[in-house]
């Protein structure tokens, strides 16, 4: 889809053949039947462009829920855009430290962050470079009838004039994939911190992956995680940072989150223990923000090795910071004896975890007998854990315990 063919389906006849392409089978097996009917009556170009926003949406309800039916997307757009719990999250933050402030978007991409600090109360102005996206975001702004614009201009050469706060979203896919250096990003991060740093306030979005020695003195790391996936890091500057240094937080879902924040207490590293009769896996973003010992003190626990983010513990202690297991038995990593343990357990369903272990998860599942359609051996169901101890591989046969 080209700029020329998203304007003319902005039109009102572009917006009667979206309708009637919302309306049609747009599956694997029903498109190309859609396809053909719309084209023998209007412009293929057209139906093209209609077609594809359809497929688009669709794929964007996970991210977007019911307001994906009236945005408008790019391909690269959907997949680099902010999910729309945690674009909330970030602009209760801004809105809260911000009363009525204008802020300045440097790459606003489909304006997902835009669409939430408008809802928010905050007013402002996205930068796009890419004509067709920002053409896109401008649409979706208008779609919900917010306070925001958005114009074409390159983030490297847009100063804050005028601006209360700057929230940037520096590029992290090329053509050849996701970029994980911060100098990679499309601005550089140093380039994005420059501009950042001539408003009083500014957020800037980074990869999970950043490297905690890149943060900047003064700056706030947040770790974000939706129902135990972790999707984003952001970097919270000048009055928007908090006094903490880095936290984690937790969304439990993407509709009417609860949220959940861990911040350093100024502990010790944990001690190193032997298993116990639980075992805790800390959430992503808890041990992306380097919170497990942390977890390990709520839950009276240590780690048997120090250097993998298993918490273990005698004590149940539930937590939305990790996820508890029961351990049934520890073993040294054997596949014959692993395989043997399942069949006289009469296991028929089998989950697979590892951390430290450089083991091939489905290439286990085949050797253990759960490869197939057929998988298991009776009705059990259960978890095995594959980790290490020191330079020794161990398997735990645990079993998850429900969240209250």
């Amino acid at each position: 889809m080209d700029i020329a063919s998203f304007r003319a389906l902005r039109t009102p006849s572009g917006q009667a053949v979206l309708g009637e392409a919302a309306a049609a089978d747009v599956s694997g097996d029903g498109l190309l039947a859609a396809a053909t009917r719309l084209r023998e009556r209007h412009d293929p170009v057209l139906v093209a462009a209609a077609l594809t926003q359809v497929r688009l949406r669709e794929r964007a309800r996970a991210k977007f829920g019911a307001d994906a039916e009236r945005m408008y997307f790019t391909q690269a757009g959907l997949e680099q855009s902010t999910r729309a719990s945690v674009a909330a999250h970030r602009a209760r933050r801004f809105a809260a430290h911000l009363d009525g402030a204008r802020v300045l978007e440097l790459g606003c991409g489909i304006g997902a962050d835009l669409l939430a600090r408008g809802r928010a109360g905050l007013a402002g102005e996205g930068v796009e470079l890419d004509p067709l996206t920002a053409d896109v975001a401008q649409a979706n702004v208008t779609a919900f009838g917010l306070d925001a614009s958005v114009r074409v201009a390159d983030a490297t050469k847009t100063p804050p004039d005028g601006f209360d706060a700057v929230f940037a979203d520096p590029g992290r896919r090329t053509a050849r994939g996701r970029v994980f250096d911060p100098r990679s990003y499309e601005p550089p991060l140093d380039v994005v911190l420059a501009s950042a740093g001539k408003v009083p306030a500014a957020c800037v979005k980074v990869a999970p992956g950043i490297p905690h020695e890149t943060v900047p003195d003064g700056a706030e790391a947040e770790w974000v995680s939706v129902h135990g996936d972790v999707k984003e890091a952001a970097l919270w500057l000048g009055s928007l940072a908090g006094d903490v240094g880095r936290r984690a937080t937790l969304l439990s879902s993407d509709t009417d989150p609860e949220v959940w924040t861990l911040t350093p207490q100024g502990l010790d590293d944990p001690d190193v223990r032997a298993w116990g009769r639980y075992l805790y896996e800390p959430d992503g973003a808890v041990i992306r923000a380097h919170l497990v010992g942390e977890v390990a003190e709520m839950v009276g626990g240590g780690l048997a090795d120090p250097r993998i983010a298993y918490v273990t513990s005698d004590r149940y202690c539930p937590t939305p910071f990790a996820s508890a297991y029961e351990v049934e038995d520890v073993l040294p990593f054997s596949v014959k004896r692993l395989r043997a343990e399942l069949r006289r357990r009469g296991i028929g369903v089998l989950t697979v975890k590892k951390r430290g272990s450089a083991v091939d998860v489905d290439r286990l599942r085949r050797d253990l007998g759960f490869g197939g359609r057929r998988a298991g051996h009776g009705g059990g169901e259960l978890t095995l854990v594959v980790t290490r101890v020191g330079r020794d591989p161990v398997a735990l046969l645990t079993r998850p315990v429900p969240a209250p």
